[in-house]
């Protein structure tokens, strides 16, 4: 064996010893642990209580957009890296905030658990710490929100509805916990909703004309008569004498639109406040505006949640990771 051959040898002995040490590493971590939407900061005090940790509250617990009153994006358990140990590092998400000789802002992956994401962000001083903050942090939250969208969705797996009315009016399927239960279905429309204490969750799915929404000048009002034409035909209120009630789109509030992708088919998501027409019940929604070019159509689906004096964050967050488990079913024949 010639020296290049057996250089050549050591040297891909090395990367496979060495790669399956790392294999074994990330095989033997632990699950990750903590409820959905919590995160935990390692920052010490003085950090935490000064402008810095004002910056983080700023980004990491800012209000969730939709929601009819003031919900953070997560609840934050702030820890000094001296006690950052044990099963706190196995916190699903973790973001690392210390004053270092770098001047660094990037997500790691499962270093003590998994699935995990740890958001480092170091600086010489309190103004590179806030700056690497204000730079990294909306990566970070996309990051540790399509985690916890994973984890609910993972979960959701241990009991799943079994009703057909989605297959059978839209030949679409959605993996849905077996709480909820199918309570309207009519044609081009259901109604799938879950009891909670003192009202209820819901998702609701129909199909609009594929041509609908033309133009972007008009988009919000379109999709708000659409709402509401859907609301009055199949989503009535309570009995109010002499009065029409039925959901319709809070019309003190325009609801926010952000482009979206569901599945590979591009979408728009619509996030606002519903009430009842001539009567005191209001509450958010989430909604999807799947572009079906498949099936010349445009695919609703829709969450929204009536819980009067209620945190709804969370009860949201679960809508959302529901409504994006869609799929569009293949035919017989199809590929």
């Amino acid at each position: 064996m010639n020296k290049k051959l057996r250089m050549f040898s050591v040297l891909l002995f090395v990367a496979v010893l060495f790669g399956c040490k790392e294999t074994n590493k990330k095989s033997y971590l632990p699950e990750s642990i903590g409820a959905i939407n919590n995160l935990t900061v390692v920052i010490e005090n003085d950090l935490w209580k000064g402008d810095v940790g004002d910056k983080i509250r700023e980004h990491f617990a800012a209000p969730v957009v939709g929601l009819t009153w003031d919900e953070p994006l997560f609840n934050i358990t702030n820890v000094p890296a001296s006690v950052f140990s044990g099963a706190l590092r196995n916190t699903r998400a973790v973001l690392y905030v210390q004053k270092d000789t770098l001047n660094i802002a990037h997500i790691k992956r499962d270093m003590y658990a998994r699935p995990q994401k740890i958001g480092v962000i170091k600086g010489h001083n309190n103004q590179e710490i806030i700056a690497n903050i204000d730079k990294k942090a909306t990566e970070i939250i996309a990051a540790f929100k399509k985690q916890e969208i994973d984890e609910a969705q993972k979960r959701f797996l241990r009991s799943l509805n079994k009703e057909k009315a989605l297959e059978n009016q839209f030949n679409i399927s959605l993996n849905i916990p077996s709480i909820y239960k199918v309570g309207r279905e009519v044609d081009n429309f259901v109604w799938i909703d879950h009891q909670i204490p003192k009202g209820t969750v819901n998702v609701i799915a129909y199909t609009v004309p594929a041509n609908s929404f033309k133009t972007d000048s008009t988009l919000v009002r379109d999709i708000v008569h659409m709402r509401d034409s859907i609301g009055e035909k199949y989503i009535p209120g309570p009995d109010v004498e002499g009065k029409i009630t039925h959901m319709r789109t809070e019309p003190a509030f325009s609801p926010n639109i952000f482009p979206a992708e569901i599945n590979g088919m591009k979408a728009i998501e619509v996030r606002g406040i519903w009430d009842i027409k001539n009567y005191p019940m209001a509450g958010p929604f989430i909604t999807y505006i799947i572009d079906d070019t498949k099936n010349n159509r445009k695919l609703v689906i829709e969450g929204f949640t009536f819980a009067p004096a209620t945190e709804k964050r969370d009860y949201m967050f679960q809508l959302e990771a529901i409504l994006k488990t869609l799929k569009i079913n293949v035919k017989e024949g199809e590929k």
